[in-house]
């Protein structure tokens, strides 16, 4: 864990549409637990200029955890996402490239074997919440918490963004064709409200496109590794 004292959060009433999250209606029934590569190529095959353009991302997909027992699984080999008609597929964009994304419509990507055909979207504004969290970061191969949270801290005090709150959650190996990346999930808590708006619009690392480093609003600070939508 890292932590330091509370400061002036700072103040701002509306979130700026400048970049947004774009959520997908998908007919599918399965997908591999480990699909990020996979998504984001296949996403990439229609919407080439994802991969660079600034402030877009495509979000892995998660389903939602139950209340009465079942938990997302957690062996790639052998176990499968069920997905529901209510599972979105999320990618963050930014506004003038809206109508660009329109065309991934109708569309219906391979995913490892898993047929998923994209359906209409709605838009969703980012948060304003100053409590964020990313599912998977990078950790450059790091496996001790401690020392990738300080070195997290480094790479956002050169954005100028000085943390005061942060916990890393468990380790994920997630593979490419250029091998295995390494990943833990990071809370980041009492951010000034611009800061977090600056994380969520422009993430961290390059690896976006295959929805690492991708923040989200979090609304407490005591389940890092629970249910989140």
């Amino acid at each position: 864990m890292f932590w330091q004292e509370d400061e002036n959060k700072g103040v701002l009433k509306q979130a700026p549409e400048t970049i947004q999250d774009l959520l997908f209606s998908i007919e599918c029934k399965t997908l591999p637990l480990d699909h990020g590569y996979v998504l984001g190529q296949q996403v990439l095959r229609h919407l080439p200029w994802m991969g660079s353009e600034p402030g877009a991302a495509i979000h892995q997909i998660h389903v939602a955890e139950s209340a009465n027992g079942w938990m997302r699984p957690d062996d790639p080999e052998r176990e499968v996402l069920h997905v529901s008609q209510r599972t979105k597929m999320t990618l963050r964009v930014p506004r003038d490239r809206i109508e660009d994304v329109r065309q991934l419509i109708g569309k219906t990507l391979d995913i490892e074997g898993h047929p998923l055909t994209v359906g209409e979207f709605r838009p969703r504004k980012l948060s304003l919440l100053t409590t964020i969290f990313a599912r998977y970061v990078d950790t450059g191969g790091v496996e001790d918490e401690n020392e990738f949270l300080h070195s997290i801290a480094g790479q956002l005090l050169e954005r100028g963004i000085r943390v005061k709150k942060m916990m890393g959650g468990k380790l994920l190996h997630h593979h490419t064709a250029d091998g295995s990346v390494l990943t833990r999930k990071l809370m980041i808590s009492d951010l000034e409200v611009q800061q977090s708006i600056e994380l969520q619009e422009q993430g961290i690392g390059s690896q976006q496109w295959m929805g690492l480093g991708i923040f989200m609003p979090h609304k407490g600070i005591k389940a890092v590794n629970e249910k989140q939508e």
